[in-house]
């Protein structure tokens, strides 16, 4: 006669309402682990942890982080590809240079007038795709990139033409940040709320529209959602992120040339959310910190080698550039969901251990 087990031990998911299917933090845990790591990130400076060049490398992950998060929005959530999004980055950058320089306003509102003027120009470019996606999407897209790099080197008035622009030191009310531990914060506090705004986005009826979008758009339509509005929205809320992004990038070097903003650097935006993965909020900060690590970490491994091999010094700009391409190409045939879906992975394994079959 079989026996009854005298407890059970639970196995499967348990999520029985749509809340809690799409709580941000699945536990507890993982909420406070987050909230640790972003105060250790505050206390870092402070506490001397940090020297100038990992600070710079952490401000870097920083505002590209907002900006390609952005794009992941645009690209990974709603499937619409763009190859223009570091023009987006660049107005964002020069829009809050002329708004400080122009009319006097503090940089802590320029900043995120700068998204907003950034979004009305990412709607504009957005409109083609009501009508056309793939290819012919990216085209547009391309196009897009080299008509605002034409305007960056033209208008004068708004961007200093091919000399640029000064940006000025991040500021409120007379008082300003100097050095790059105060920007550290300026950074670190944009980053936090917008990875919260856009992690709450895609928990609404908005974001999963979005998703619906990309993945079955006529079944999306037949469902009631209106294509061309979330579509175009999309684009707005990209350029949003890239225009904040751009304008703390701008604000920390203290000059805006448009010599910055080419199509290599919309590639590494690409790059960036492809390494994360695609449709990952996390993956996005991932695949930003990978790409932003990795050149420094060849030039390192250079550095170290010049010793036996003195032809390594010479050409490690190709090595990074080349780099970059490889590590792109390797993900897509290796790892095509990125760097998110290898965590996930290896959280699976460790949590279903012994039995991770």
């Amino acid at each position: 006669m079989a026996s009854t087990p005298s407890a059970l031990i639970p196995c499967g998911q348990f999520k029985t309402s749509y809340r809690r299917d799409t709580t941000i933090f699945p536990t507890p845990v993982s909420r406070w682990l987050v909230v640790a790591a972003v105060a250790l990130l505050a206390l870092a400076p402070l506490a001397g942890w940090l020297s100038k060049y990992q600070m710079n490398l952490l401000i870097q992950i920083g505002y590209y982080g907002i900006a390609a998060l952005g794009l992941n929005i645009l690209v990974g959530f709603t499937g619409q590809i763009s190859l223009g999004h570091a023009a987006f980055f660049g107005f964002g950058a020069f829009s809050s240079a002329w708004l400080s320089n122009s009319f006097g306003i503090p940089v802590f509102w320029s900043i995120p007038l700068a998204g907003v003027m950034t979004t009305v120009v990412g709607l504009l470019f957005g409109i083609p795709a009501a009508r056309i996606k793939g290819l012919y999407l990216a085209i547009a897209t391309f196009a897009a990139q080299f008509i605002l790099e034409d305007f960056f080197a033209r208008a004068n008035w708004f961007t200093g033409g091919s000399a640029g622009t000064l940006a000025q030191p991040f500021g409120i009310f007379g008082w300003s940040v100097d050095g790059d531990r105060g920007y550290f914060y300026v950074v670190l506090v944009w980053l936090v709320l917008m990875y919260l705004l856009g992690t709450n986005l895609l928990r609404t009826r908005d974001g999963r529209a979005f998703v619906a979008v990309r993945d079955h758009y006529l079944s999306a339509e037949v469902m009631g959602v209106r294509l061309t509005w979330y579509r175009v929205l999309s684009f707005g809320i990209s350029s949003f992120y890239a225009g904040i992004g751009g304008a703390l990038f701008g604000h920390y070097l203290g000059y805006v040339s448009s010599e910055a903003f080419t199509i290599l650097l919309s590639i590494q935006f690409l790059g960036m959310i492809i390494i994360g993965g695609l449709g990952s909020v996390m993956g996005t900060l991932l695949g930003t910190a990978f790409m932003v690590l990795l050149p420094e970490t060849i030039g390192w491994m250079s550095q170290g080698l010049g010793g036996w091999f003195p032809s390594m010094n010479e050409g490690i700009a190709f090595l990074k550039e080349g780099a970059i391409g490889l590590v792109i190409v390797l993900f897509l045939i290796f790892e095509p969901e990125g760097l998110a879906h290898r965590w996930h992975l290896i959280k699976a394994y460790w949590k279903l251990y012994p039995f991770s079959y």
